[in-house]
């Protein structure tokens, strides 16, 4: 796929709210939290060391405000925009999770057919738990990859080479994960795939037979996408030891020569935080970067994406699109990263709380939630486009 001259066919129309009385994110995450054994909701919910980067992620946006325009003609707004030379409907991408068949079954093919169904990307997890061909057959055009780089080379080369030919024009490069954050949450509760039992885990799923009822039908999700790639099912305590085991932590800039290579489409580089990183990222022929922390899953006290966005938005001036995540709950967040410069914003937990309420259509409502937020605040601002948003904001 060439997504230079890419045609995307008009988003199919979007499923009835789900949850009518559900009014925002927070509403979701309320009834995601009612619905997941506490194991489950704790991995979407947490983040490393004590989560001080997470609050952080939250209230950094308070520092940037929004002008309030009046008497402007607001009858013909477009909130869509182009990225990497496709149009999407709105500045939203569905980011990379992983795990998610644990929310739902067949979370990841919920996600992909609910980013088709609102004409935005999807991007497809190396922790993701379905197959490729899979979700191939289920996501729209609009498809995009996410790779940790994994220690053998070999396997990661065959893998690009599946994931390019399945038509993934677009691939992530999550670079924040060498060594993975300590997250006290999943250490506490033994969270890991394939799932292990014992008598505190079988009381608390008890208390959610809905759940458990779903996963004896569809099975015990387990890392399937690494399966294919490695030949084996990874396992460990937590999440965490299972990803350390695979990940790769002697990757460095000198080596992103050989992904270039390796790569025939665009490559972005997710979880860069500074100007220096980005003119990096930029020198090794990278197409695009993603400003953020990981969703303040990796590094605990550190700087939040919001407040690094204008720092590498400035680097790049304009060579590579910059995308950015971490935190954003509200369309008001999102025209916030889009005035300071981002092309688009990947949300990821956002996303989830709509999966794990709702399946497919709780995410469909969610992006919705999002999307008409952003629209609403963006017409606020006296803006009826992407590019009349920019610059509409003051820092305090």
């Amino acid at each position: 796929m060439n997504v230079d001259t890419c045609t995307v066919p008009a988003p199919s129309k979007p499923m009835r709210p789900a949850f009518p009385t559900a009014a925002s994110i927070d509403d979701l995450r309320a009834l995601a939290r009612r619905r997941l054994p506490r194991m489950v909701f704790d991995y979407i919910d947490g983040a490393a060391g004590d989560e001080a980067t997470a609050r952080r992620n939250r209230s950094a946006f308070e520092h940037y405000l929004l002008p309030q325009e009046v008497l402007v003609d607001l009858s013909s707004r477009d909130t869509g925009t182009t990225v990497f030379g496709s149009r999407i409907e709105a500045p939203i991408i569905i980011a990379p999770t992983g795990m998610n068949g644990a929310y739902w079954p067949d979370g990841d093919l919920c996600l992909a057919r609910a980013a088709a169904r609102m004409g935005i990307p999807f991007v497809m997890s190396t922790a993701c738990t379905v197959g490729l061909d899979a979700l191939r057959e289920a996501a729209g055009p609009l498809r995009w990859f996410q790779l940790y780089m994994l220690r053998d080379r070999g396997l990661a080369a065959a893998l690009l080479a599946r994931v390019h030919a399945a038509g993934f024009a677009v691939l992530e490069l999550t670079v924040d994960t060498a060594v993975t954050g300590r997250r006290a949450r999943d250490i506490r509760n033994g969270f890991t795939l394939p799932f292990q039992w014992n008598a505190h885990k079988l009381l608390d799923v008890s208390r959610r037979p809905r759940w458990a009822l779903q996963m004896l039908r569809s099975g015990s999700p387990t890392l399937r996408l690494f399966a294919e790639t490695v030949g084996r099912l990874p396992t460990g305590s937590t999440i965490a030891e299972v990803m350390q085991q695979q990940i790769s932590n002697a990757f460095t800039w000198d080596d992103l020569a050989w992904l270039r290579a390796q790569w025939p489409g665009k490559l972005v580089l997710k979880g860069v935080m500074t100007a220096a990183q980005t003119c990096r990222a930029i020198d090794a022929g990278a197409d695009g970067v993603v400003v953020s922390n990981h969703g303040g899953r990796q590094q605990d006290g550190a700087r939040s994406a919001i407040e690094c966005l204008p720092g590498v938005v400035d680097a790049a001036a304009g060579r590579v699109e910059v995308l950015a995540d971490s935190g954003f709950r509200t369309g008001a967040d999102i025209v916030k990263a889009i005035a300071l410069g981002a092309s688009a914003v990947q949300v990821g937990r956002a996303a989830l709380f709509g999966l794990a309420a709702g399946g497919e259509a709780g995410v469909c409502q969610a992006i919705a939630i999002l999307a008409d937020e952003f629209d609403r605040a963006m017409a606020l601002t006296g803006a009826t486009s992407i590019r009349a948003l920019r610059g509409r904001i003051e820092a305090c």
